[in-house]
């Protein structure tokens, strides 16, 4: 899998919020790319983000999709800005175990008062193959930063 370039101001301001949530640090989550209204997140195979018949939990998806689509809408506001998550649906199509799951969050239309995004949650088994295993739709609303 390629790497991206991290370095811009703006995949700088993305992984230093990131850095600050103790969920997708627990959960090993890792920024994969990220550019204006869009950002790709990783989460690799572990106990910790399985149900009980060992595939990856919903729970797990749910949060890698709505911390990509988050971490998307952030990219289309100013500096001194977050967004915290009014709402998000989600669909899953299909289970996995092993590999890992990428999530790619896009902003569909941002805004001052809330921003819309989606995101794709596919699987990326150990050959390479690609499923597509949930696909989201939320809705963001600016703040400002407390930090």
């Amino acid at each position: 899998m390629s790497t991206h370039d991290l370095t811009s101001p703006m995949a700088q301001r993305v992984a230093a919020s990131m850095a600050r949530q103790g969920l997708m640090v627990h959960l090993d989550a890792k920024l994969v790319r990220v550019e204006k209204g869009e950002v790709e997140i990783a989460l690799p195979y572990a106990d910790k983000v399985t149900q009980q018949q060992g595939g990856f939990h919903g729970g797990a998806m749910g949060a890698l999709a709505d911390i990509a689509g988050g971490y998307a809408g952030l990219t289309v506001l100013p500096e001194g800005m977050e967004v915290v998550t009014a709402e998000y649906k989600i669909n899953f199509l299909s289970a996995h175990q092993e590999g890992e799951l990428r999530a790619i969050g896009k902003v569909v239309k941002g805004g001052k008062r809330i921003v819309v995004t989606t995101a794709d949650v596919f699987h990326i088994d150990a050959q390479g193959k690609k499923s597509l295993c949930a696909v989201m739709q939320q809705t963001l609303v600016p703040v400002a930063q407390t930090y």
